[in-house]
């Protein structure tokens, strides 16, 4: 009972015995175990074969000492502890035979190349048009620097890699600069480049991947096509030598930062300054779905607005106040019922507390622990959960913590959904079945839980619905996460979606993203 309670956290098993003790049995724990976790990764992993070392009977455990070849001692039980089982040794290969289970390959990355042509397809909504002419007459015009505001599911990567399309025909040889700051978004953008180029490009042109493992060498062949970049990446290279990205800026005709809420943070905003200032003629087009740094601090959603000369392109849509109104009519945004689950956590904050959530840019993360491991408020996460599974189809769940969101996920799957759950600790293999068997056309219900990897970069049309249940500061984030659920049919997506938000009394919230996408207007209106 302990190993189960070690291997299953026991959280889990406190939170399955509040919920309905009779799930709490070890032949249920142990139902369940073997579903999150395969008998390959228990033995791989050697926290989780100690803990099966030290079930087995004194005989058994002699003989797999005897196979692995483990020095006499005078504990076996320690001297299988401390055996060193190397990946893909004959010690590996016997421990597995010994459970009667086959050795899992050596997972092999896929060997992305650096350099792709392709050749030519695409096209673009009304106002997706007026909004990609609007940028290039800016673009056209000193101080050539404009922000692409469009709201989440709105297409603004489908708007910008037409501009790009538009850039690369009028002027060849041309060389575009993208970056972003992660590597979903910078394989998103190489994939939507490939695609549109299919339909609009007019000659063979190059993609040069830069983030990661994935390098750049500026020989004199680099003229023409797209470089997608990593921000760090770039950041990196720029500590290193000034000259390559200098380089780099000489040649290019535009360069695009996606999210580019986050281009005055002082090492983007140094990238950013190499590439562009330098160059007279350079252009520069950042794009975002919130075109602001933070919900409260003026400061910094001012220096955003004035380092793209207050000149922002968004939706204009006669007859509608909001153009998130429009989306929703039209059909390329779901209509969405916004719910607020309100919650009293009793956290007694301090006076301390309360200064620190007034002045840092996010909720602590003493809070947040705090919050993940009140289990009467998990109650009411995994309540709501099922409730949005009587309805919809495929869920997201934004957690708190990696652990929040095991925690949940695992809490799901006793219950009998079919739950998982995705952190930065995921391995990428793992991550890429996950996602895929949540965007499969099977009807069964699916839920992921995540925490903090699939704000962006993250694009599954057929989620209906979301749990927030990690507080946030950020209306950027809020957004983002919104964004991941409120598709329409027009865009793949859905008529309808539901946002539920958790609301802890003593922590700030957001309402909905219609009143997100005008938050900042008054900014980017001064003079």
């Amino acid at each position: 009972d302990e190993a189960l309670q070690t291997l299953l956290g026991s959280g889990v098993v406190c939170l399955l015995e509040l919920l309905e003790p009779g799930l709490a049995t070890p032949s249920k724990l142990r139902e369940i175990l073997k579903v999150l976790q395969s008998r390959e990764s228990l033995l791989l992993s050697k926290e989780s074969r100690t803990l099966l070392f030290e079930l087995l009977r004194p005989k058994e455990a002699e003989i797999l000492a005897l196979i692995l070849q483990v020095p006499n001692c005078n504990n076996i039980y320690e001297g299988l502890k401390n055996a060193k089982i190397p990946r893909g040794s004959e010690q590996e290969r016997a421990l597995f035979d010994f459970f009667e289970s086959i050795v899992p390959r050596n997972e092999k990355s896929i060997d992305v190349p650096s350099s792709e042509r392709t050749v030519p397809k695409y096209s673009l909504f009304t106002h997706q048009r007026r909004a990609a002419l609007q940028v290039k007459e800016c673009l056209a015009r000193e101080p050539k620097r404009v922000l692409l505001h469009l709201p989440t599911g709105s297409g603004k990567t489908r708007v910008a890699i037409n501009i790009v399309a538009d850039r690369l025909r009028s002027c060849e040889p041309s060389l575009i600069v993208w970056l972003a700051y992660s590597e979903e978004l910078c394989e998103q953008a190489v994939v939507e480049f490939q695609r549109a180029w299919e339909y609009l490009g007019d000659r063979p042109t190059n993609i040069y991947r830069f983030w990661g493992n994935h390098d750049l060498e500026l020989d004199d062949t680099v003229r023409d096509g797209i470089v997608v970049a990593g921000l760090s990446k770039m950041y990196n290279r720029l500590k290193r030598s000034i000259q390559f990205i200098n380089e780099l800026g000489s040649r290019c005709s535009l360069v695009i930062i996606d999210e580019a809420h986050q281009a005055i943070a002082k090492t983007y905003k140094l990238v950013l300054d190499v590439l562009v200032e330098p160059y007279q003629h350079r252009t520069l087009l950042g794009l975002t779905a919130t075109p602001g740094r933070t919900w409260a601090d003026i400061s910094a959603d001012t220096e955003l607005a004035q380092f793209f000369a207050r000149k922002k392109v968004t939706l204009e849509v006669p007859g509608y106040d909001n153009p998130i109104d429009y989306l929703v009519c039209e059909q390329y945004l779901a209509r969405v019922k916004y719910r607020s689950l309100f919650y009293e956590s009793g956290l007694d904050l301090s006076e301390i507390d309360l200064k620190r959530i007034e002045e840092e840019l996010e909720v602590p993360q003493t809070i947040f622990n705090r919050l993940a491991e009140d289990e009467r408020r998990n109650l009411r996460i995994i309540l709501e959960i099922e409730e949005l599974a009587k309805r919809h189809r495929r869920i997201l769940v934004f957690a708190i913590s990696v652990e929040h969101s095991k925690l949940l996920a695992s809490v799901l799957q006793v219950r009998g959904w079919q739950a998982n759950t995705i952190t930065a600790n995921t391995g990428s293999s793992e991550r890429e079945r996950i996602i895929a068997s949540f965007k499969d056309n099977n009807p069964k219900t699916k839920i992921i839980c995540n925490y903090g990897v699939l704000t962006t970069g993250f694009d599954a049309p057929q989620t209906s619905a979301a749990l927030i249940a990690r507080p946030t500061k950020s209306l950027v984030l809020y957004s983002q996460m919104v964004g991941r659920a409120i598709r329409g049919v027009k865009a793949g997506g859905n008529e309808t979606a539901e946002i539920v938000t958790v609301v802890d009394r003593e922590l700030p919230g957001f309402g909905s993203v219609a009143e997100a996408f005008t938050n900042w207007e008054d900014v980017w209106s001064k003079n």
